[in-house]
């Protein structure tokens, strides 16, 4: 199983989650459990994978690619999401292309200390992200002048913050529902040339 409700599959669906199911085809051609869950209501599955487009994958995003990755496994690290941090390192860590790099990343993200590896303007982003996702309320415009001090314009700021507020919904989407990777292709990328 999964997940804890029933999904639909291609074969079973009406025309209404169908065109639902085909928007959401991964660059696989599948369609991964964390929208799959949503084949009960189409609409929800419609307006998720809009969000998630809009959030990552994106070509008006102006952040590095490697990084939008980085803050979705950081707060999938901080939320204990395994599906989404599977899935989202697996594509930071195509996209860091250094696999000693990315090791180190890895562990300084599972350890709550991204201090370790970054500094700078890297290092102050997932700082935000780390206390967006857990004290939300404890946010103050000084953490955003924070971020334009080290270099984002609005636009960077807005971006990762979208990402952020996004995987903290995504997250407790998955986890509430106990969605699992089971039978999907994990990441986004085609990983089959980076060993």
């Amino acid at each position: 199983m999964s997940a804890w409700i029933k999904m639909i599959e291609d074969n079973e669906a009406d025309a209404d989650l169908l065109g639902a199911l085909n928007l959401s085809r991964s660059p696989h051609g599948t369609v991964d459990n964390v929208l799959r869950v949503h084949s009960l209501r189409p609409n929800t599955m419609r307006g998720h994978i809009s969000l998630y487009k809009a959030c990552l994958h994106d070509d008006g995003n102006t952040l590095p690619t490697w990084l939008q990755e980085t803050i979705s496994s950081y707060v999938s690290v901080l939320n204990k999401c395994d599906y989404s941090l599977a899935n989202h390192w697996a594509n930071a860590r195509y996209l860091i292309n250094n696999q000693k790099r990315a090791n180190a990343i890895e562990k300084a993200l599972h350890d709550n200390r991204p201090q370790d590896v970054f500094i700078g303007a890297e290092l102050a982003i997932l700082q935000y992200a780390e206390k967006l996702t857990i004290n939300p309320t404890g946010i103050l415009k000084s953490d955003v002048d924070r971020l334009k001090k080290v270099g984002f314009d609005d636009g960077q700021i807005l971006e990762a913050n979208q990402i952020i507020c996004y995987f903290n919904y995504v997250n407790r989407c998955i986890n509430g529902l106990g969605v699992t990777t089971e039978g999907d292709i994990v990441g986004y990328y085609d990983n089959s040339n980076t060993e």
